[in-house]
């Protein structure tokens, strides 16, 4: 009868244990109070160039809007996963429906971190392992930006997710395999232009969340950054474009070869032509220094 006991005590700490350390491994990892203090005042008028680059709109604005009504972030657009379709919410100034009542600190906490005021994960569908890069100075400028747009009183569709995906707590394991502020790739000799690039597409533009492939847990496979379908490296779809042809494919959605951007890369190209022609031209320097990346069907084909 003692060991019987002494077996179930062990087992009963050990599952206590193991509680307590995946209670612990799946807590929300929020900005220090170091670094909440050291966000300078924001700058609604230079935030508006990190709106576009970052491509707020292209997922807050209703579906299918254009001209002033991109800047009314009611939310609404869907996005479908192997994991459940996402809806993205409401993140107009409303101060109920929207993240009017937000703080810059809980702004901070959840473009940085992906966690919500109330302490809740957000899915990575809102790329925030891509935003963790952003700068101080451009997350405080976006969001006294964004508190000057329209206010919209209404509220998104729910995510349309089942189990155990609606648990969000498990986001915080995944988070910790996905989400840090290091470069994806190192720039051995880059120019200074390309540097000024590698953060508007690592960062503001997240352009590897579409362009890499990913894992079957949604990750992003960084040994094949901007490897996939299309190709964005010097190795794939645009390898024979120059930096010249990328930024003019930014700004007017023409390729060299008089086709034109379609499905949601046109929503890019809309906000790409709101930036200073610089920034393209930084972003096109930085796609030609990457590693090439041999695309995947001629990867498969080379195994055959």
């Amino acid at each position: 009868m003692r060991r019987a006991t002494k077996i179930g005590l062990t087992v009963a700490a050990l599952a206590i244990a193991c509680a307590a350390a995946g209670w612990a491994l799946t807590s929300p990892n929020r900005l220090s109070a170091e670094e909440l203090a050291a966000l300078p005042e924001g700058n609604a008028a230079a935030g508006e160039r990190i709106f576009w680059a970052g491509g707020c709109a292209s997922c807050h604005a209703a579906p299918q809007a254009s001209g002033e009504a991109m800047l009314q972030l009611a939310g609404g657009v869907e996005l479908e996963s192997a994991f459940g379709t996402f809806v993205a919410p409401n993140i107009s100034s409303d101060p109920d429906h929207g993240i009017g009542g937000w703080t810059a600190s809980d702004f901070a906490n959840a473009v940085r971190r992906g966690v919500a005021p109330d302490g809740q994960h957000y899915y990575p569908a809102f790329p925030y392992t891509s935003y963790s890069r952003m700068s101080d100075r451009d997350v405080a400028d976006l969001f006294a930006f964004m508190q000057t747009l329209p206010a919209a009183a209404s509220d998104a569709p729910a995510h349309r997710v089942s189990f155990p995906f609606t648990v969000r707590r498990g986001i915080g394991l995944w988070k910790r395999l996905y989400l840090n502020e290091q470069p994806q790739v190192a720039l051995s000799g880059a120019s200074e232009e390309a540097v000024r690039g590698q953060y508007l597409v690592e960062a503001l533009g997240h352009c590897g969340e579409c362009h890499t492939p990913r894992a079957v847990t949604g990750g992003l496979e960084t040994d094949r950054w901007l490897g996939g379908r299309p190709n964005i490296t010097p190795a794939g779809d645009i390898a024979n474009w120059s930096e010249t042809d990328i930024a003019y494919y930014l700004e007017s959605g023409f390729t060299p070869d008089f086709d034109s951007a379609g499905g949601r890369m046109a929503a890019v190209v809309r906000n790409m032509a709101r930036l200073p022609a610089e920034d393209r031209e930084a972003i096109a320097a930085y796609l030609k220094a990457v590693p090439p990346v041999e695309s995947q069907a001629e990867s498969e084909e080379a195994a055959d």
